[in-house]
């Protein structure tokens, strides 16, 4: 589809358009024919004698690299959603269309691979328009289910008003209804075109660049128009200042205020950062400040993504899509301004989180330096795959979305030159507590401090809050404290907070009147977040724990309470509280879809069961019957094979992170002896008892 676009624009030669797979450019894209990457590119346009430029993402499709397409909606104001004429809307298509109407950018639908209704299901023309209403009137029940008021109709998509286009990518034709009225092309000449072999002279009477873009062109938002809309929704500071002021206009006169959404390391230039620029012009030499990073910049050089290849520009004003040189500490999330105290972007909200481990190590020795150095540029590019290197074992671990994730990421390795071996995909855990504990006394290793923790369960939206970067470490103390208060809690829980960790807990403060608080807090802070890292059960990352700092009995001297004392009975009272409070595991659940034939439902019912799954729904659309269920993440390495072998390869079915729930008891202990003895622990875990001092 996009090489159709590329090509009538006049960046490609028609002859290739859908063969060249000019914005899959990566080798790895074209071997496996899916996308990868996001690709940039600006588009020159015409319609009616009337010049239009078009920034264009190309973002990927699979649930596994769904972060892209994450950081990619906050550069652009408007979406078209591809949906397949035979599946219909996917669990993909209504993440993707949820994640455009949070960040208020305009969804369009086309749906694409209309042959197969021919070619596949047999449908006449009148059951080709049947069948696609129910498409677009499902499209419509996301937008009334995920978009805000005010926008719930007015971005609803119909045929009538052209926000459909219809169309078949790989024989480059497409239409809406404006096409439709002008060319007078019906459904019944696509029936004929398929079954009288016409389709070259429909690509020719009814050109699929024309339908899509045509369809941009009359409903998408210019800058000017969105930003005024967008920016109360992404950006946090005062719409009445300067700055607010400049953002709201697309003021290109105004401070440079840019988001960065991509970062890619390229051999030759180093990092360059690209993203949205909201407000001002960017100039080759121009110094700005990196807000995340404090950090001061310079840009060497503004340039410009046309698909693979980055043209120099030397300047660019509000609106585009800059690709900056020269900023090395850039990164996706980062704003950009020439303003030191300006408000931040909104934090990017993932949907899923990385929930699949493998361990890397290098075959050769000598290599392992290199292999640091592409690890550390694969995390920058891709702020979804978390790299963690154990400082006890010098173990190197790479976590990300799914298995897919992880074996391109693994494959770039190997294409750097590098020769690695990897273990077998492993499934994060998250520790948590159910029960309330304390306060638990633990004392400093000299005996002379006493700390005092207790600990409780957090609910889940709180947990849920802090996964999506609503509240944060950032956050203004006054603004959480109500956020806080309307969720329940009372006024002095809420002022009480003293740090939020990005996995889902808290730290409190609830002592009154304790001397040498304030100096000691960093310390007692540091052990909150080193349990947090590593549980009491099996040395996973915590989730849903709120730690109350309950008294604290400091010793006089400053030179008793260093951070070698405070630290480990911090880590003490928390890691003894937490082992009394019922502790348990999570384990990532993951939402199955299945598409099959009625009469297989029994046996993917089982191989659902089979799995610790539940079937959620079943529901039947004209010949084909759709699964909803879930099953434990751990459960699904070999899930292909099983659900080939059941329903004889008759099903199609695909997965996403769902949520993350409670190991069942009776698998609980094997668990946590497994994961510790492939960590290299004792099997059984620590008892309270080891951590709790009495008097």
């Amino acid at each position: 589809m996009s090489d159709s676009l590329l090509a009538a624009c006049g960046m490609l030669s028609p002859s290739i358009a859908g063969q060249a797979l000019a914005l899959d450019f990566m080798p790895l894209e074209q071997q496996r024919q899916m996308t990868i990457k996001a690709a940039n590119v600006t588009l020159y346009y015409e319609q009616e004698g009337k010049p239009y430029v078009i920034n264009m993402i190309d973002t990927p499709g699979h649930i596994d690299f769904t972060g892209r397409v994450t950081r990619s909606l906050r550069a652009i104001d408007g979406a078209v959603v591809v949906s397949d004429a035979v599946e219909g809307i996917m669990t993909q298509t209504e993440t993707v269309t949820r994640q455009a109407l949070e960040e208020r950018v305009r969804p369009v639908l086309y749906i694409n691979k209309i042959d197969r209704l021919v070619k596949e299901l047999r449908l006449t023309a009148d059951k080709m328009q049947a069948w696609l209403a129910d498409i677009v009137s499902d499209f419509n029940n996301l937008i009334d289910a995920y978009a805000e008021p005010e926008y719930k109709e007015k971005w609803k998509v119909s045929i009538q008003s052209s926000t459909v286009s219809f169309g078949s990518a790989k024989d480059r034709w497409g239409f809406n209804f404006d096409m439709a009225r002008k060319t007078g092309v019906k459904f019944s000449d696509i029936y004929k075109a398929y079954t009288e072999d016409g389709v070259k002279e429909l690509s020719e009477k009814s050109p699929l660049h024309e339908a899509v873009l045509g369809m941009v062109v009359k409903h998408h938002p210019p800058p000017h128009v969105a930003q005024p809309y967008r920016i109360p929704k992404i950006w946090k500071g005062d719409l009445n200042s300067d700055v607010g002021k400049a953002l709201l206009a697309c003021d290109e006169k105004g401070p440079i205020v840019m988001m960065v959404t991509n970062v890619v390391v390229d051999p030759q230039a180093g990092v360059v950062a690209t993203g949205r620029l909201y407000s001002g012009t960017v100039r080759d030499g121009d110094t700005v400040y990196l807000l995340g990073a404090k950090r001061e910049g310079r840009i060497q050089s503004v340039n410009m993504y046309m698909g693979p290849f980055r043209e120099i520009i030397g300047t660019m004003s509000a609106g585009n899509i800059p690709a900056l040189l020269g900023l090395e500490y850039a990164r996706s999330g980062e704003t950009i301004s020439t303003i030191k105290d300006v408000a931040s972007f909104e934090a990017i909200k993932y949907v899923s989180e990385p929930v699949v481990t493998i361990a890397i190590e290098s075959k050769h020795p000598k290599e392992l330096p290199k292999l640091v150095e592409e690890l550390r540029k694969l995390s920058i590019e891709d702020p979804n795959l978390v790299v963690k290197i154990d400082e006890e074992s010098g173990e190197m671990l790479l976590s990300g979305m799914g298995v897919l994730h992880l074996e391109i990421a693994t494959t770039l390795i190997q294409q750097a030159g590098l020769e690695i071996v990897t273990s077998r995909p492993l499934i994060n855990y998250r520790e948590t507590i159910r029960g309330r504990a304390g306060p638990i006394m633990s004392k400093s290793p000299n005996r002379h401090n006493k700390i005092f923790m207790r600990v409780e369960a957090l609910p889940d939206n709180i947990v849920e809050l802090i996964r999506t970067g609503q509240i944060n470490e950032n956050t203004d103390k006054k603004q959480l404290a109500k956020t806080l208060r309307d969720l329940g809690w009372d006024s002095d829980e809420a002022k009480s907070v003293v740090t939020i960790d990005n996995k889902g807990n808290i730290l409190l403060d609830a002592t009154k009147g304790v001397q040498y608080l304030q100096e000691s807090m960093d310390s007692i802070r540091s052990g909150f977040e080193d349990v947090m890292e590593e549980g009491p059960l099996s040395r996973e990352y915590c989730r849903g724990v709120k730690v109350i700092l309950h008294h604290y009995v400091p010793h006089e001297d400053p030179a008793h309470r260093t951070y070698a004392q405070l630290m480990p009975a911090s880590r003490r009272g928390i890691l003894g509280a937490m082992l009394s409070a019922q502790p348990t595991l999570l384990e990532p659940m993951l939402g199955i879809e299945v598409k099959c034939p009625a009469e297989q439902i029994g046996a993917i019912a089982s191989v659902i069961s089979s799995k610790r799954g539940k079937m959620l729904n079943v529901e039947q659309k004209e010949i084909v019957t759709i699964v909803e269920g879930e099953v434990p993440a751990s459960e699904t390495f070999d899930l292909s094979e099983i659900m080939r072998g059941a329903t004889a390869g008759k099903a199609l079915w695909n997965t996403h992170f769902k949520a993350w729930s409670q190991v069942p008891a009776s698998i609980l202990p094997t668990l946590i002896t497994d994961i510790r003895k492939r960590k290299g622990l004792s099997p059984e875990p620590p008892q309270a008892s080891e951590f709790i001092d009495t008097e």
